[in-house]
């Protein structure tokens, strides 16, 4: 009789944590739309998405940290020493801003390596030699 209730007992308990992970994995998946469809949607959301998982920080969060309005990246690189220092243990600060801003920049530079890409790319374009004129 009581290895009954017992029994009874594990499958309800079973099945409540089987509807709590589902109703958690829907609201997770929801979560990852409303992401990408915020970083623009499409592809282009999607790639966002996946940077903002794969640092565990989004764009805006990392603008905002790091105090900067436009993706530059003179002002990143700027503000991200300033930062750095300024957070520096061993001059009173926090080690913890002083990860968040790491973090920060982290997330910022893969934002920018694509631009970088392309922009040293035009610049190898611009400095390439003509051809000589036929003879």
């Amino acid at each position: 009789m009581a290895a009954r209730y017992l029994a009874q007992i594990i499958v309800l308990g079973g099945q409540v944590v089987g509807r709590a992970f589902t109703r958690a994995l829907r609201q997770e998946f929801q979560a990852s739309q409303q992401a990408a469809k915020r970083a623009g949607g499409g592809k282009e959301g999607a790639k966002s998405a996946a940077k903002d998982n794969l640092s565990g920080i989004t764009l805006q969060e990392s603008m905002q940290i790091l105090n900067i309005s436009k993706l530059d990246a003179p002002t990143v690189e700027k503000n991200f020493e300033h930062l750095f220092k300024v957070n520096d243990k061993s001059k009173g600060g926090s080690f913890y801003l002083q990860s968040k801003v790491i973090r920060a920049k982290e997330r910022l530079d893969q934002e920018l390596a694509p631009k970088k890409n392309i922009d040293s790319g035009a610049a190898q374009q611009d400095t390439k030699e003509a051809p000589p004129p036929p003879t």
